[in-house]
């Protein structure tokens, strides 16, 4: 049975909590199977200014963090939406930073391993003419998910390429549904090496198969 992964966005003042970047908003994306079950989103008031740039860029306000929940409160409730599932995002060295320090800051844990859908599509779809969130989306025909550099447009059209991804995995090579510790296995794999590494992966599949179908026929 297929285990759910929780794709997530954050909307932030920076690159990067090191140099003092705090998040303004996030947004996680359950996929179970390719489908979306849940879905999580808040802004979060840090204290942190927002500049005119971000704000151009996001549209978000420091108006509007003066009235949103407290980011410790928001982070602690992502981390329950998260719960034990493994995690995505488009450049998920980004998020991952922000998701690490967040919820230090609030006290909590962060053990979810990340797998990153940038560095998936540069094995996946390697003629494509850019790896970026909404050239992707264009590329593929992804269905639009609202305003770019939104953190729920942004988890949605990630989650969306996700599942397209794996999708077009079993599609065209014969796999099983690929789960995220594939993934995982797949981002680290060199592009020189990727096709004969899932040829590899869906050979492995079919000696795994009628082993499973042997199982339930002799109801074990």
């Amino acid at each position: 049975m297929s285990s759910a992964i929780a794709v997530i966005d954050f909307e932030t003042t920076g690159m990067t909590p090191t140099q003092g970047a705090r998040a303004t908003e996030v947004a996680i994306v359950l996929l179970e199977q390719g489908r979306v079950v849940d879905r999580f989103q808040s802004l979060m008031q840090t204290g942190a200014w927002v500049s005119s740039f971000i704000t151009d860029l996001t549209g978000i306000t420091n108006e509007m963090l003066r009235t949103a929940p407290p980011a410790a409160e928001v982070m602690r409730d992502a981390a329950r939406f998260v719960g034990s599932a493994p995690m995505v995002a488009h450049n998920a060295s980004f998020d991952s930073k922000f998701w690490q320090a967040e919820l230090e800051l609030a006290g909590e844990p962060a053990p979810q391993p990340f797998a990153c859908t940038v560095l998936l599509s540069r094995r996946i779809y390697q003629q494509a003419p850019s790896h970026s969130l909404g050239n992707l989306a264009r590329y593929l025909q992804l269905p639009s998910t609202g305003r770019a550099h939104r953190a729920l447009a942004d988890a949605e059209m990630a989650a969306a390429l996700l599942a397209r991804m794996q999708q077009d995995l079993c599609a065209r090579h014969a796999l099983p549904w690929p789960e995220h510790a594939l993934l995982m296995q797949l981002q680290r794999c060199t592009k020189a090496k990727v096709n004969g590494w899932l040829l590899e992966q869906a050979g492995q599949s079919l000696l795994v198969a009628p082993q499973a179908d042997v199982l339930k026929v002799s109801g074990l």
